[in-house]
């Protein structure tokens, strides 16, 4: 693997955007490529990561000084650390528009509520999550399904930076145990640590704060705070379920998936990808890269949202619903390789039910494209 720049699809919307708002604030999981792809967009303008200690410093000492070092701008990464800097940004853009600002931030949660006090309005935002199937396109040429649900999407593994044995188990220790505990005050990290596997464990499965806070022998309200914090680390994704206000019993509550199938994938202890191709989890984490993979093709056209699962009382479900206008797109997600006519019929009940909704109709799996079902496309995955 080459140990270049890959090439993001979210840049021309962030491009797109810059001229329009002096703020580019760009947030994500941590090692997502953030400062790496704004620092190639924007290369004429300094950088500075607020994750060095002097530099935080001299924020505190001198803020007013110290964004004067530049009259076009500057990238400023990590900006969660020192969130008092946006209000002296605003004063900034507020006079002189045609000073750009560019943000990173690794954590929604603390970011987000200082970005809506002091920049809303002069901000564009977006999300980045790791390599999307389209941007390894280039570079997978070789790679077989298990590999590359093992190997996850972080720049880092596919820009030949790192490996997966090596990366996940430091990003753990460094950024998600850190991360969360420094946000949360935790004071059982064990607890925390097991809290985090469980999820792992249960991706694709309905999250249900209740069993988790049983298992772990720690309160509801403790598991709730431990998962909105990895949503706002953008460790873990809460699929909403989709209902309507007719009188059909849906279920309400959200399925629950990570950002990367290879940091799950590491929780799980799959150390390899032989040992992926064995393992009971294999179809669970290949659901969740095609679900997260859509929700990055959202991300990356600088949208958010329109993403659902189906499932009503009686056991019929749809792994994933995308809304487009007031219709939607249904997707029925296998890992196999061998299609079977089953895969179709979650669909086609959805259909039966919500006939005025169904814009159209797909299996995702890992065999070759086949012609249509009962008016279900069959695709293979590298063709979302």
């Amino acid at each position: 693997m080459p140990n270049t720049f890959i090439p993001r699809d979210i840049a021309t919307a962030i491009a797109e955007a810059a001229g329009y708002f002096p703020v580019i604030t760009l947030t994500g999981p941590r090692q997502s490529g953030k400062s790496t792809l704004l620092r190639h967009l924007f290369g004429n303008l300094p950088y500075f990561s607020m994750e060095d200690p002097d530099i935080r410093m001299a924020v505190k000492n001198d803020p007013r000084g110290f964004l004067s070092q530049s009259d076009n701008g500057m990238i400023l990464d990590e900006v969660q650390n020192v969130p008092e800097l946006l209000s002296y940004i605003q004063g900034i853009v507020d006079d002189n528009p045609e000073r750009k600002f560019y943000l990173t931030g690794s954590s929604n949660f603390s970011l987000m509520n200082t970005i809506s006090q002091s920049l809303a309005g002069r901000t564009a935002v977006f999300e980045l999550l790791p390599l999307s199937l389209s941007e390894i396109s280039g570079i997978d040429t070789e790679n077989s399904l298990d590999n590359i649900v093992y190997n996850g999407f972080y720049p880092a593994v596919w820009s030949g930076k790192n490996i997966p044995k090596f990366l996940y188990p430091s990003y753990v220790r460094t950024y998600l145990e850190r991360d969360v505990r420094n946000l949360l005050a935790i004071k059982h990290l064990d607890s925390f640590q097991r809290f985090v596997r469980l999820c792992a464990a249960r991706i694709g499965s309905i999250f249900n704060a209740s069993e988790l806070s049983n298992e772990l022998g720690v309160a509801v309200n403790t598991v709730n705070s431990w998962v909105s914090v990895l949503q706002a680390s953008y460790i873990i994704y809460l699929l909403p379920p989709f209902y309507t206000n007719t009188r059909k019993r849906l279920t309400k509550s959200p399925k629950i998936y990570f950002t990367d199938c290879g940091l799950a994938s590491y929780l799980l202890n799959i150390d390899s990808a032989k040992t992926l191709n064995r393992d009971k989890m294999r179809g669970h984490l290949f659901e969740n890269m095609i679900i997260i993979d859509f929700l990055k093709q959202v991300y990356n056209r600088g949208q958010n949202g329109g993403l659902y699962f189906y499932r009503d009382s009686n056991g019929n479900e749809v792994d994933l619903l995308i809304k487009d206008g007031s219709e939607y797109d249904c997707y029925e997600i296998k890992s196999a390789a061998t299609f079977h006519p089953d895969f179709t019929k979650g669909l086609i009940r959805f259909e039966s039910a919500f006939p005025e909704l169904v814009k159209g109709k797909t299996v995702i799996y890992s065999g070759e494209e086949l012609p249509a079902v009962n008016g279900v496309s069959i695709i293979n995955y590298r063709r979302i």
